[in-house]
């Protein structure tokens, strides 16, 4: 059997004539930047954001950027993030002139640690960026609660998550903004770059649109310096015949998780992801520990498996960051994580035989290869 680690074809198939008449509509409409594609859109992802203000932007790394303008952020302000994350998160901070902060792992999860994110604030923080990582939702309430405190701004990554829920509440509507990403692979994913910033707060939601549509209000009248970050027509209007389905797509990866964690629970050197209380993941990504990462990958793949592995090495060991002269060793949690995870196949078409030949396809990886039987 092969299965693929993603499969958008399939995802896409039982709306392909849909998709097709979107597009054609926009075609035909000659109106290929704005318009009514990308308000109608805006305003149907306003409706599953509790009615949050929604801005499109051309991709999630922009949006970030966006965001932390909007609210402010540059030289001499520092901005805390996770360690272990897609570079985009930092990247969006270093952008703006300020410094990024990184923080270690939660023990037990993927999601930054609130304790240690209040350990390394300082007197020029601005800001905190949890990111809501493979679709978990970070743990908002201590992080929400401390930056009440300090005076901090918390701008929610949720490119991963989208349709999450933490203690009932879409992730996206926590924070004082969000940024979403439409990547093609994302849960609500677009057919090329895509993105969207979301906030309860209309005027710091008008600035992100102002900024990321060159500083201007109307066509020649510029208030500041901005950037060319718009939303496509054509994409827009893709994403408003994908955004209906979301809900049950995110159903069926939690019913794949569910059915990964049954079928690798007798296997002591598995570790599966961990689930916060009283959330509701949106599983972008189904990512397990293993003692023998690389070896276990290989073996799937000869047997017709598609894995990835997000990331192979956290933020602060990347040669972008060696200026900030974190050492191995720095970030623990995050370091061991990047040696041992693996993410394993997780779609919204996957189905159950696919899954149970994965599980199989591990038990049987761990009986032939009896050195593997080290704890995780």
């Amino acid at each position: 059997m092969k299965v693929p680690f993603v499969d958008l074809k399939r995802t896409h198939d039982p709306v392909r004539e849909d998709l097709h008449r979107a597009a054609i509509e926009v075609i035909d409409s000659g109106r290929y930047i704005g318009g009514e594609a990308v308000s109608r859109f805006e305003s149907e992802m306003s409706a599953t954001l509790d009615g949050q203000e929604v801005c499109g932007v051309s991709c999630a790394t922009m949006g970030l950027f966006s965001a932390l303008k909007a609210c402010g952020i540059g030289p001499g302000d520092e901005v805390i993030t996770t360690v272990h994350t897609a570079i985009a998160t930092a990247e969006a901070i270093s952008l703006t002139g300020a410094r990024v902060v990184f923080c270690d792992l939660e023990p037990g999860y993927f999601f930054l640690s609130p304790g240690e994110v209040e350990h390394r604030i300082t007197a020029r923080t601005r800001a905190i960026i949890p990111v809501h990582l493979y679709g978990q939702p970070a743990d908002m309430d201590p992080i929400l609660d401390l930056a009440a405190r300090r005076g901090l701004i918390v701008i929610e990554d949720c490119a991963q998550a989208q349709g999450a829920r933490y203690r009932g509440r879409p992730v996206g509507t926590l924070g004082d903004l969000a940024v979403f990403s439409f990547f093609p692979s994302k849960n609500l994913g677009g057919f090329g770059d895509g993105g969207a910033v979301t906030g309860r707060d209309r005027d710091l939601v008008k600035r992100v649109r102002v900024f990321s549509d060159h500083g201007r209000e109307s066509k020649y009248l510029h208030l500041i310096e901005g950037i060319n970050s718009r939303l496509d027509a054509i994409q827009a209007a893709l994403l408003r015949v994908l955004l209906p389905r979301l809900e049950d797509w995110n159903a069926h990866r939690r019913a794949a998780a569910g059915w990964y964690a049954e079928g690798l629970a007798p296997l002591s050197q598995v570790v599966i992801p961990a689930v916060l209380p009283d959330t509701l993941p949106a599983y972008h990504l189904y990512v397990v520990l293993v003692p023998d990462r690389d070896a276990l990958q290989k073996y799937l793949e000869e047997n017709g498996i598609g894995t990835g592995v997000h990331y192979p090495r956290p933020l602060n060991l990347q040669p972008a960051y060696e200026h900030m002269g974190h050492k191995e060793g720095t970030f623990p949690r995050a370091e061991y994580a990047c040696r041992h995870m693996l993410s394993l196949p997780m779609h919204s078409s996957i189905t159950r035989e696919e899954v149970d030949y994965v599980c199989q396809t591990i038990r049987r990886f761990f009986e032939e290869h009896r050195d593997a039987r080290g704890e995780a």
